[in-house]
């Protein structure tokens, strides 16, 4: 059974950095695409960015291009969201996911999903 466990979100000001860590296990996880996903209240969950399975290769959403990264250490089973200049807009939960293979930007094709954390940023 696929675990994935996000952890690392916080109460942060405006201009701040956090990172998430998504822990995963119950799969090969140097099998399988990664990637971050978020909702705010009231809105859809949306897409953050992704990362390759061998971490070759990522894209990010263009609200958050050149603030954030993803890295992924296929010998911890671990991906994590690096996310500098925080801005209040950022605010959601924030959910890794896991498909095999090939990474995609569309939620519907990630089958598998962690609980979440919560990230507040403050103005």
């Amino acid at each position: 059974q696929v675990r994935l466990i996000e952890s690392g979100g916080g109460l942060v000001q405006a201009g701040d950095s956090l990172r998430l860590s998504c822990a995963a296990s119950g799969l090969t996880f140097s099998a399988y695409a990664m990637g971050w996903f978020r909702q705010a209240p009231g809105k859809e969950r949306e897409f953050v960015g992704y990362i390759s399975k061998r971490g070759d290769s990522q894209l990010f959403a263009s609200s958050v291009k050149g603030r954030f990264t993803i890295s992924r250490d296929n010998a911890k089973n671990t991906m994590y969201l690096q996310m500098n200049s925080l801005k209040p807009e950022d605010t959601a939960v924030y959910y890794c996911a896991a498909r095999p293979l090939i990474p995609s930007m569309s939620r519907h094709d990630y089958n598998s999903w962690g609980q979440g954390t919560q990230v507040t940023v403050s103005s």
